[in-house]
């Protein structure tokens, strides 16, 4: 079989699968240094490469989407649904993991001296993440709203962090196109349009190198997990496990259970179809642990195989990708509970009820980042009394978690566009119910 005829997503998942095997490898015949000097460089170009697009791309997305739309009524409609549905499955996510935590009580059977083994091992980590934590605390509770609103649009498309800054100017600039009549508009819409175009063409050529970006970063990720001892990696692991296998099922109802149930109450999208040509989305999203890199290959996809027209995916996947984060929710909820546990705290209905707001609200501030619900958990921590050094117990295991929790968040975001496409009949139910997986990929 010819390597060009195999389907995308295989690609994709025949890179994890020599990445994880190259790793396993490196650290048995000691290629680690190799590893690190060589391979490990390729995934972070294409990371970068992602992360080069990202801007441009939701950019001239965004204006685009903005600006077909033909009033303002119809932008606050939409905009006000896309809130109420991210909104809606955070609060379900942070509720279902806070239930699953509350059944397997993962802290309780964590062993006394794993907890200073890992708190000297991640010491470093915790200072890093507790100075950043401890800047946002000093800000005033609406400073997430005033961070939405650049001082200078530049250096807000410098910095992948501040993309809900220019989302704010896309959309603002989006508002006056669609204030202005068209003849004053014409040429830069045109300019606009041709940009896309180029944007998305320049996706395609990125996505070529995408299994090979994908064998660099996982085949890294392994060497960086192990370190100099596997033995003691192992040891580590184990003792999280049942933490983990508690954040796991939380994630994979959210992706077998909620999200099913939402596409068949809101729409006439079969969800076999759906999660079958989302797969390289979500494969792509484990591999980076960023929504923001995945969102090229969000929308394209949303586009090209379920059928969801510009207009809606434009505005609502750039939007998800930095405000809709369930799978990093969840595990925040699953955390502080299993942190509280660990310390031998009880937390009681009002506590709960606080992680439920108080992670809702992060999520909202969170940027689409690897490593950045870290940053996040600490405030939550905070908001319940859990000692935030807690997190040092954690840190062994939180990539793999990151990585599976984006999927989950990606998942998310096409979940909600469909449904919102579906509301505003902006969607091709015989694209989107095809047996046919169209596209480039």
């Amino acid at each position: 079989m010819k390597i060009s005829k195999i389907a995308f997503h295989w690609k994709i998942l025949i890179g994890m699968l020599l990445g994880i095997m190259w790793g396993l490898i490196a650290i048995n015949v000691n290629w680690i240094e190799f590893t690190v000097f060589y391979i490990k460089p390729w995934g972070t170009i294409f990371i970068n490469l992602l992360k080069l697009i990202a801007v441009p791309l939701i950019v001239v997305s965004l204006i685009s989407g903005v600006s077909n739309l033909k009033d303002i009524t119809k932008l606050s409609r939409i905009g006000l649904k896309t809130l109420g549905f991210y909104i809606l499955t955070t609060v379900i996510a942070i509720s279902i993991g806070l239930i699953i935590v509350n059944i397997t009580n993962p802290g309780k059977v964590f062993p006394e001296e794993k907890t200073e083994i890992l708190y000297q091992k991640f010491s470093e980590n915790v200072a890093e993440k507790h100075i950043s934590a401890e800047a946002l605390e000093q800000e005033s509770p609406l400073q997430f709203i005033v961070d939405i609103v650049p001082s200078n649009i530049v250096n807000a498309m410098t910095d992948n962090s501040k993309m809900l800054q220019v989302i704010f100017f896309a959309i603002l600039f989006g508002i006056a196109m669609v204030m202005l009549p068209d003849d004053k508009i014409k040429p830069v819409k045109n300019f606009i349009d041709s940009l896309n175009h180029i944007v998305l063409k320049l996706i395609d050529i990125i996505m070529e190198s995408a299994p090979y970006g994908v064998f660099a970063l996982l085949a890294a990720l392994i060497v960086d997990i192990a370190g100099d001892d596997p033995a003691d990696t192992i040891s580590l692991f184990k003792a999280l496990g049942v933490y983990g296998i508690t954040v796991i099922i939380g994630l994979l109802m959210m992706i077998f259970v909620v999200y099913p149930i939402f596409l068949k109450i809101f729409t006439r999208v079969k969800y076999s179809r759906f999660a079958r040509k989302i797969s390289p989305v979500q494969l792509l999203a484990f591999s980076t642990s960023s929504s923001a890199a995945t969102l090229p290959l969000t929308m394209e996809t949303a586009e090209e195989k379920l059928g969801i027209n510009n207009e809606t995916s434009s505005f609502v996947l750039p939007l998800g990708a930095t405000i809709n984060m369930d799978g990093t929710s969840l595990y925040q909820a699953v955390a502080a509970v299993f942190l509280a546990q660990v310390y031998g705290m009880d937390l009681g209905l009002s506590e709960q009820l606080t992680i439920i707001l108080t992670a809702t609200l992060a999520s909202i501030g969170s940027a689409a980042v690897p490593g950045a619900g870290m940053v996040m958990l600490i405030i939550v921590l905070t908001s319940v009394g859990i000692p935030t050094e807690g997190i040092a117990l954690i840190f062994a295991v939180d990539r793999p978690l990151d990585m599976l929790r984006t999927s989950v968040n990606v998942t998310g975001d096409l979940t909600i566009t469909s449904i919102i496409a579906g509301s505003e009949n902006q969607i091709d139910l015989n694209i989107a119910n095809s047996e046919e997986i169209l596209g480039n990929h």
